[in-house]
């Protein structure tokens, strides 16, 4: 059993919190059951945190920071190191349990691991990402140097999409840098985010460096509120999203808020036709259309209106099922909430004179009757004042629309409020050139659908999927979770002349 987990009198697992470097049991009278998608078992429960609990996580890394921010830099770094060495022997342990408690393939739940592992391979370059800078001689005997510093507590909100990556994306760049942690991981499915959190106590990381604590509003709000806490990352939907950010923001934080997005995919006639073709079907459908980052848009420019068959025609292979049985494409939704929204936001689109060309609303999975299964759902005729256009549906559901040019596609998507990602698929250098050139969009795939940055780079979403200035990995997290402290320093030796008193504003 998971030092994380616990089994009551009647077998059921619950979650506990990570507190001061111990696994508590919560006192609370407040739990959600984790529950299987496509099965409807009950994983586990989850407690909704007390506000004593919280205070104790926040408390406890207040405590730690004092020590923590004075560990020398190469220490940081190793346990970074062991952390991702035992990521890579558990992944397929942890994928397994991903897949049971959020709905994904297996293949998809080890790439969500695998993209996380990234982030924690690019924070064992600490050494050089926190470095300062230092200019010699800037006036007579002055030197001037940055130092990056620690700020404090930091608080990670994560997603029930990403249940892996995102915390990956948090907490170890937030420790190696210096600061302590508190993350609040998704309550729908945060069983392989306690596993993660497992392995980064095993790697090293000390007693109050990182706290886990569980609930919903209530707790996120304690978090944004709290006065210790002095960053907060936060990735989801973009009410939340904006709450989070409108809230810790009031209260003096640094915020960055990664939120809700629809993605474009722009194709011009002269794209590569199957390599197009398997991209789009893989990101509008894969991991049943619930990332921030899957083309939920596909924009035909001019003859490549006639690819619309061939699309229905590639999304009808796909096989939907359980995430964990062999040769699964799409997997279930999350929950029967979200399935019943996506239904309800399919029905819009039909109501509103959508042609609904691949209907997935039915669709029933032998062995896994109760499941939040939806399969692959294709919209042509869609306009840009239609539901499923104007919201983020989140589910297995690709919409279409046709334009005459690339200048009208650029126009289409910059009028669209979102602006996490978008992808031009052609063969063309000058369009190409021209679309990246004028889209107002924080991140471009060229002949890619899904332009997620390694994190040598930062994420860079945009416009109305975020708020702060800083992304969630990469250079730019680095100057989120530390300050910059700039020195200006003169010495003196007895030889040195004395100079008289200096009433103006300059160094001589």
């Amino acid at each position: 059993m998971n030092a994380s987990l616990n089994k009551n009198d009647t077998t059921v697992t619950q979650v506990k919190l990570l507190i001061n470097g111990e696994w508590v049991d919560s006192k609370t009278r407040e739990w959600l059951e984790v529950v299987n998608p496509a099965s409807q078992e009950v994983l586990a429960k989850v407690p909704l945190a007390t506000p004593e609990e919280v205070k104790a996580a926040i408390d406890s890394a207040e405590r730690a920071f004092h020590s923590w921010k004075k560990t020398p830099i190469g220490a940081r770094m190793r346990i970074m190191l062991k952390l991702q060495a035992l990521i890579r022997e558990h992944s397929k342990r942890i994928a397994a349990v991903l897949s049971a408690e959020q709905g994904k393939t297996l293949a998809d739940a080890e790439g969500d691991i695998f993209r996380g592992l990234e982030v924690v391979e690019h924070a064992c370059s600490i050494g050089s990402l926190q470095m300062g800078e230092f200019a010699e001689n800037v006036a007579g005997g002055v030197d001037t140097y940055t130092l990056r510093q620690p700020i404090g507590v930091c608080a990670g909100i994560t997603p029930f999409n990403f249940p892996a990556m995102i915390p990956l994306w948090m907490f170890p760049m937030a420790i190696v840098t210096g600061n302590t942690f508190v993350l609040k991981p998704s309550e729908q499915d945060p069983l392989s985010t306690m596993m993660l959190v497992e392995l980064g106590l095993e790697a090293g990381i000390p007693a109050g460096v990182l706290n886990v604590v569980h609930g919903a509003k209530e707790v996120v709000d304690a978090l944004c509120t709290h006065p210790d806490i002095k960053a907060i990352s936060f990735v989801g939907s973009t009410h939340v999203g904006t709450h989070v950010y409108n809230l810790g923001s009031q209260h003096g934080k640094r915020v960055q808020s990664m939120m809700g997005a629809k993605n474009h995919a722009v194709v011009l006639p002269d794209a590569n036709r199957e390599h197009t073709l398997n991209a789009l079907v893989g990101a509008g459908f894969g991991a049943a259309g619930q990332r921030c980052m899957a083309t939920s848009v596909v924009v035909l420019v001019g003859e490549a209106r006639t690819w619309l068959p061939d699309i229905k025609e590639l999304a009808l292979k796909l096989r939907v099922n359980a995430g964990s049985e062999p040769g699964t494409d799409i997997g279930p939704v999350i929950s029967k909430r979200a399935r019943q929204r996506i239904l309800d936001l399919i029905d819009s689109g039909v109501h509103q004179g959508a042609k609904l060309e691949l209907d997935g609303r039915d669709i029933k999975v032998p062995g896994y009757e109760n499941g939040n299964f939806i399969g692959p759902t294709l919209f042509s005729g869609v306009t840009t004042e239609m539901d499923i256009y104007t919201q983020e549906i989140f589910g297995p559901v690709l919409v279409v629309l046709e334009v005459r040019t690339l200048d009208d596609a650029i126009a289409l998507v910059n009028a669209n409020p979102f602006g996490n990602g978008v992808g031009l698929f052609t063969q063309s250098g000058a369009a190409a050139r021209k679309f990246q050139s004028e889209i107002d969009v924080g991140q471009v795939g060229i002949n890619i659908p899904i332009p997620v940055p390694v994190p040598a780079f930062s994420f860079t979403g945009s416009r109305g999927s975020k708020l702060g200035d800083l992304g969630p990995y990469g250079k730019q997290v680095v100057q989120f979770y530390t300050q910059t402290k700039t020195v200006t320093s003169r010495w003196f030796d007895d030889s040195t002349v004395n100079d008289g008193v200096n009433t103006t504003i300059t160094l001589k």
